[in-house]
């Protein structure tokens, strides 16, 4: 088989679980085209998106604004390695901070690399800025987080998937209850050893929980008040998704590290950040932190793109005036249904409970159905449906999948 042949949607799938790691369940379709909120399975069915990559794709499937810039700088130059200087880091670093509002960026790949480079960062504080005693620092996390899959993440996370048989664990750590002030506050009052408070500002894997309104910002205070770095996962939060540029904005909190990855690309290439002020950045030097791949000329092209389309387009006000419009839709459905519990989240992130206990397999079920009826989606903890459409859908396009929601959700009633 010549390597661009074109294959079926079952010949793929057969290829990947044969040759490739089982380390995803996907849901079974092919996709192999998207543009906007569309994308197409190799035989041609068009569907909504409405995973976006799990918020990658902010700005829609293959925006020719960002697709431009990757290859444009893809034909002069792709990698140097931070060995040398190139000539697009510097201009996306200055580019990216005065967006954000910060002193210094750290780039990376990936989500979960970020978030790595932010607790070194914050140990490293802690050490040398805070005065905390060596291998001693510790960073209070929340229950049910999802900040990545790597050895030290999964340490503190309470998803038994992601942990069985990976130990032994990364120790330094303290979980409390997400969204319960009481708890941060005791973890912080005692003990002098706490660095930062790593928190997402909804938590998004583990179904699109929104904290109580003042939380972010009475936490904030907390961490001000102990001398603790707040440090903001933003990895699937940001970037317009939930309305604002960043979730942190709808409390006007700024968090002392800020981690960015997805959209930060708008889905075309592998761009994360870390971004924080001199005084906590300026810990990192020469040789303590790196990656080859790390503010290559590709990804600094792609990333300025990726921004610009964000306030050219002004997706977190869609965003914004969409995520109003889905939640009183589907608010008005759940009013007459006894399939679906409730609907939650803020601007285009949003969540749907099922009327069913976590261990069945209602909600797959319905996805499977929502693909028949051309719409792509994926449960999250058994009964929890997660819908985030590309932010650059209008209200037309906004209202049919609705339509396609509403219509699959009524066949499972019971």
């Amino acid at each position: 088989m010549a390597v661009l042949d074109q294959l079926s949607s079952q010949q793929a799938m057969d290829l990947e679980n044969k040759y490739g790691a089982h380390n995803y369940h996907p849901l079974p379709v092919v996709l192999s085209k998207g543009k906007g909120v569309y994308v197409w399975d190799v035989e041609g069915k068009q569907y909504y998106d409405f995973l976006s990559a799990y918020s990658a794709v902010n700005q829609g499937h293959c925006h020719p604004k960002i697709v431009e810039a990757m290859t444009t700088q893809a034909q002069t130059l792709t990698l140097t390695s931070r060995a040398f200087y190139n000539d697009m880091l510097g201009r996306f670093e200055k580019y990216a901070t005065t967006y954000f509002g910060f002193d210094k960026l750290l780039p990376m790949n990936t989500g979960a690399e970020a978030v790595e480079t932010a607790l070194k960062i914050c140990r490293r504080w802690a050490y040398q800025e805070k005065g905390i005693d060596e291998n001693q620092a510790e960073i209070i996390v929340c229950e049910n987080n999802f900040h990545g899959r790597t050895t030290t993440i999964i340490s503190f996370s309470n998803d038994p998937v992601a942990r069985k048989n990976f130990g032994p664990y990364t120790q330094g750590f303290i979980k409390i209850d997400y969204n319960n002030l009481e708890a941060l506050e005791a973890a912080l009052k005692n003990n002098p050893n706490v660095a930062g408070f790593l928190v997402e500002p909804i938590q998004g894997e583990a179904g699109v929980y929104v904290p109580t309104e003042g939380y972010l910002q009475k936490a904030k205070a907390l961490c001000e008040k102990y001398n603790v770095l707040f440090i903001a996962d933003e990895v699937q939060t940001g970037i317009a998704r939930t309305g604002k540029l960043l979730a942190c904005d709808h409390e006007n909190v700024k968090p002392n590290i800020l981690i960015l990855g997805k959209a930060l690309s708008g889905g075309a290439y592998p761009v994360s950040a870390v971004l924080a002020n001199d005084d906590i950045m300026d810990v990192i030097t020469p040789g303590s932190h790196g990656s080859t791949f790390g503010g290559n000329p590709v990804a600094a092209a792609v990333a300025m793109a990726a921004l610009d389309v964000v306030k050219e387009e002004n997706l977190a006000d869609n965003a914004e005036t969409l995520g109003q419009l889905f939640r009183a839709e589907i608010n008005n459905y759940i009013a007459e249904s006894n399939i679906v519990k409730l609907v939650r989240g803020k601007g285009l992130l949003n969540a749907i409970v099922i009327n069913d206990d976590e261990e069945s397999e209602t909600a797959w079920n319905i996805c499977l159905a929502l693909r028949d009826n051309g719409l792509l989606a994926k449960p999250t903890h058994g009964n929890i449906i997660r819908f985030a459409p590309p932010l650059v859908m209008d209200k037309a396009q906004l209202l049919d999948c609705v339509s396609i929601i509403i219509k699959t959700l009524k066949a499972f009633e019971k």
